[in-house]
């Protein structure tokens, strides 16, 4: 293909068509001589160390750390998100440094030798997914060093590439922002966006080696009904023909005003509680977050 030829980039339903040079949606792929690459591969905005339960992970191995790691970049632009500074970023708004695979990989290495309950990788903080090459390289090198490889992600990315990374990732969690493609269109995400984060959820439950827990952040006036509530629980309940009623932990969090939302009043405790009491009607392990 000439390197003067618009390409398509085929990572989530949004397909950007990007003239030569241009960055896509998520401000993480450009168009670089006809073909689309990751440029924001390796580039980390954001690296700590934190507790398993932190990402939130309530049944995988509890007590472990996690290197955590972040870039920019992102497909949706959900007026709440807390880590807008990065994830509504391009390579010239926010510090970064290269670190490739193999260096993030002997850094958690290190890390696991001072303190065993350093158990591995996260991807998160931005959204992973629009670097799926960088989880997909660092999990093949983790788990040669005994690493486990964790995802948190939004979960809207085509199933071309979930099918890749599903199998190297042990922990994730996906969010499930609501249960109408209304929501999704006021978060900026592609066409199609619900069903692509439900084929994701689907997806990642059904691999063996991955454990799922899921997390709705509850927004005032956007998605805090117990009929959307009801709707999800009952959704992730009939998972694996029914599977999913033991098997999924779903997450009930509480909002905080961020970003284009920061003015707006946190969720009131009582309706956290309250709508994490419908999950319940259907999901035997529901947590409640932030309150």
């Amino acid at each position: 293909m000439s390197g003067s030829e618009a390409v398509t980039c085929a990572v989530c339903s949004r397909h950007c068509r990007l003239a030569p040079g241009a960055l896509g949606a998520c401000r993480a792929r450009r168009n670089a001589g006809g073909e689309v690459v990751p440029e924001a591969y390796g580039r980390v905005t954001s690296l700590a160390l934190d507790p398993v339960e932190k990402k939130p992970l309530a049944r995988w191995r509890p007590g472990g750390y996690l290197v955590s790691a972040g870039s920019y970049g992102c497909n949706l632009a959900c007026p709440f998100c807390q880590n807008h500074r990065i994830s509504q970023a391009g390579e010239k708004d926010v510090g970064w440094r290269e670190l490739p695979p193999e260096r993030l990989v002997e850094l958690t290495a290190e890390a696991a030798a001072r303190d065993p309950r350093v158990v591995g990788i996260a991807h998160t903080y931005n959204e992973p997914l629009v670097t799926w090459e960088y989880v997909r390289d660092t999990a093949l090198l983790a788990r040669e060093r005994g690493l486990a490889t964790v995802l948190v992600s939004n979960g809207c990315a085509e199933q071309g590439v979930i099918d890749q990374i599903a199998p190297l990732v042990d922990a994730a969690n996906i969010d499930l922002k609501g249960f109408s493609p209304a929501l999704y269109d006021a978060c900026g995400a592609p066409p199609g966006a619900l069903d692509a984060v439900r084929a994701t959820i689907e997806r990642l439950f059904d691999e063996p080696s991955c454990h799922l827990e899921v997390t709705t952040l509850v927004v005032p006036g956007m998605n805090d009904s117990e009929d959307e509530v009801e709707a999800m629980a009952t959704w992730l309940t009939s998972l694996g023909g029914g599977r999913g009623a033991e098997s999924i932990i779903y997450h009930v969090t509480r909002f905080f005003g961020r970003w284009r939302m920061a003015g707006a009043a946190p969720t009131p405790v009582p309706v956290v509680r309250r709508l994490a009491d419908v999950a319940r009607r259907h999901l035997t392990h529901v947590h409640v977050g932030n309150c």
